[in-house]
């Protein structure tokens, strides 16, 4: 019996914005890693959002007409979202925002040849999310990729994918998750396993370590029973389904410029905690 299966996509898409403009917003008015129980609560609730994203790039890759296009689609989202990600979180003071990965060090690194990798890329993410789900669909693309038959080219290839997705929000532990969604779907357990795994990894392996964030970072399992509830289906109305599947390319980078907008002119309150 599956009559548990109450929620359609367009429903868990739904809950995953409202989740991320939750988070997003306590980023704005909490600068930095606020240790307060407001603004943890906030990240918290956040946490659904990447997971569900994951899922549904996943379920996408498998329903698409056109990969291709889909592809297409997801780079010129992340492109978009580019400038919008940096004005909501470098305002609009000057041009330097937004040339990808200025603030990373790597063109310090370039100027001076230090070829350091932890001062070409350090762990504050330089361009949105989408970004690292882009890559992730490219990532099942390769596994999937029947012109590509040896698996330690799928790897390498795999491996350079998580290289150039790193300056990315959730740098490239969300492209994996979109591959661990992908290679075990029908396979719940394995899924759930794999991203409280990465999350982990994430969290508490890569420096610098947060021990307080890490653990509001594997708050992703709240995302489990809401995907447990998934029936499968984007919805049962049709204009509305078509109305879905274009909203999120526009309201997410909508919001970021909104509330980038809002900060530059101090529109919002901004507290600071230790």
């Amino acid at each position: 019996m599956k009559n548990y299966k109450i929620l359609d996509a367009n429903a868990i898409k739904l809950i995953a914005i409202v989740a991320m403009t939750i988070d997003h917003i306590a980023w704005t008015i909490y600068p930095g890693y606020a240790l307060n129980w407001k603004p943890e609560l906030m990240h918290v609730i956040g946490r659904i959002t990447m997971p569900t994203m994951c899922f549904f790039i996943a379920e996408g890759f498998f329903h698409t007409r056109n990969v291709n296009k889909y592809m297409f689609r997801m780079f010129l989202f992340a492109l978009i979202s580019h400038f919008a990600y940096v004005s909501e979180w470098n305002g609009f003071s000057d041009w330097r925002p937004f040339v990808p990965l200025y603030y990373s060090g790597i063109w310090q690194a370039i100027r001076f040849r230090d070829i350091s990798f932890l001062n070409a890329f350090c762990w504050h993410s330089q361009t949105s999310v989408i970004w690292t789900l882009a890559w992730g669909l490219v990532m099942l693309r390769v596994e999937y990729s029947e012109r590509i038959r040896s698996v330690w080219l799928k790897t390498l290839l795999i491996c350079l994918i998580c290289v150039v997705s790193f300056p990315g929000d959730w740098s490239c532990t969300a492209s994996v998750v979109v591959l661990s969604f992908g290679t075990n779907r029908g396979h719940w357990l394995k899924q759930t396993l794999w991203l409280i795994f990465y999350v982990g990894v994430f969290g508490f392996l890569f420096p610098p370590v947060n021990v307080t964030y890490a653990f509001v970072d594997l708050s992703v399992v709240l995302s489990i029973p809401i995907l447990a509830l998934y029936n499968g289906k984007r919805g049962p109305n049709p204009t509305f389904n078509a109305f879905m599947k274009w909203f999120f390319y526009v309201y997410y980078p909508l919001h970021l410029l909104i509330l980038g907008l809002l900060r530059s002119y101090g529109m919002l309150p901004t507290y600071y905690f230790p």
